[in-house]
């Protein structure tokens, strides 16, 4: 059964109303959420070679990294010297969407923060272990620790705009940034806060994690086609593309944002979240989790499974993951999986780590605001398992009511979360 659009808030099985009232983007393919979407349509890829450090002894030398990132165009001369990257990143991300939210004075008290990271301040780590081992324990940063852990980000926007609300950070690898956006949701809807700056950063473009990586086995070798190294569900897909990058959204109860005329882009319904318990790194073959947290979100937004017209997937370009999604979505929609729409971002932006499940939320959002569908870039050659409609190549106007936006982490972590078109419209199943 479907939710009525008119419904009030106090008939809605978990409070209140959620709306989608800021974005803000920085990411491998634009600054902010109009060059972000740009890029998304052109399917531009965002993976260049390597400049930060020499990678010419790795076996990947490529990632999606964000070149033209100035931290000193948002923050002032001190913050950016104790701010780690990924927090630099996402107060950024933080700033674009309170300014695009058109947030003025907010009750602080109720404005909070939920804002992930998956591995937090690598930079910083590494830097400090140089100096500890080049000079000695005295000369290490007494910012050190306060630089690197990774609630810092969540910490440092309360600090920025004032806000004394709930303040949390996650750490789910992954998934991280989508279950800081599903718990936003909650905090709004069972009344701990009107307004929440939600979502997440990652920036451990360094070589550690390269290395690291590439011994798993995780990454793309594809060195002489790297743009199109990305390949979600195609045949010959041999790993992800590193990225790093920030995405936090303005979410906001609807009567709050109504009451003060916000701009809102869509709805966020609901958020289910669960674990595949099955291994660190490897998803459950048949998707056992990804099918667990889809069925919660889509409860917990009262939506039907054919309500819904596209899927933003967590599709990474691993050969393991995107047929375990593919899976999933499948074991959830039965028939309907054929007749919706599914495609993978990550085929332009590369894998954000703890940033993607926000940065896909954002794109997500987007997409219902400008009923067009992002495309899955570079699907040349299904791969014979993965045969949904992936929306190949180019980008399709579609208005679609309803969508969900996956993010998984290694631990077999899951959120999934559900969003709604505003205006609502009339629903597939309703009667």
């Amino acid at each position: 059964m479907s939710v009525d659009p008119n419904s009030s808030a106090a008939d809605r099985s978990c409070g209140r109303r959620v709306a989608i009232t800021g974005l803000g983007v920085i990411s491998p393919v634009g600054t902010g959420h109009r060059d972000f979407w740009s890029g998304l349509l052109a399917a531009r890829s965002g993976a260049r070679p390597i400049q930060a450090f020499d990678a010419s002894g790795y076996p990947t030398r490529f990632a999606a990294d964000v070149p033209d990132f100035d931290p000193g165009a948002y923050l002032d001369r001190k913050d950016v010297r104790h701010m780690d990257r990924f927090t630099q990143l996402g107060v950024a991300a933080a700033q674009l969407a309170w300014d695009d939210g058109g947030l003025g004075p907010v009750d602080p008290h109720r404005t909070g923060v939920s804002m992930g990271t998956g591995i937090g301040g690598m930079q910083t780590l590494v830097d400090q272990l140089h100096v500890l081992e080049s000079r000695g324990p005295g000369r290490v940063s007494p910012f050190f620790i306060p630089m690197m852990i990774g609630n810092m980000l969540a910490g440092q926007c309360a600090i920025r705009f004032g806000l004394m609300g709930p303040n949390a950070s996650v750490t789910t690898a992954c998934a991280s940034s989508g279950h800081a956006v599903g718990d936003a949701l909650r905090a709004i809807q069972h009344g701990d806060a009107d307004v929440m700056l939600a979502g997440g950063a990652e920036a451990v473009l360094l070589p550690i994690a390269l290395a690291g990586f590439s011994s798993m086995r995780a990454l793309s070798t594809n060195n002489d086609d790297y743009q199109h190294a990305s390949r979600p569900f195609d045949a010959r897909r041999d790993g992800f593309v590193m990225g790093e990058g920030a995405g936090v959204l303005v979410l906001e109860a609807l009567d709050h944002a109504e009451r003060r005329g916000a701009h809102i882009y869509a709805e966020l319904v609901g958020y289910g979240r669960s674990a595949d318990a099955h291994h660190m790194v490897e998803p459950h073959p048949d998707g056992a989790g990804a099918v667990a947290a889809m069925q919660a979100a889509l409860a917990d937004a009262n939506l039907a499974p054919e309500d819904i017209g596209y899927i933003n997937a967590h599709a990474t370009s691993t050969p393991l993951g995107d047929a375990a999604e593919t899976a999933a979505i499948k074991r959830v929609f039965g028939a309907h999986a054929y007749r919706l729409a599914v495609s993978s971002t990550k085929s332009v932006t590369g894998h954000l780590f703890g940033a993607a499940g926000a940065v896909e939320a954002i794109a997500t959002a987007l997409a219902l605001h400008h009923e067009v569908l992002p495309p899955t870039a570079n699907l040349e050659n299904p791969d014979p398992e993965c045969d949904l409609d992936y929306v190949p190549q180019v980008p399709r106007p579609l208005a679609v009511q309803a969508a969900l936006s996956n993010a998984f982490g290694f631990g077999g972590h899951n959120a999934s979360l559900a969003f709604r078109a505003w205006p609502a419209g009339p629903l597939p199943s309703a009667p």
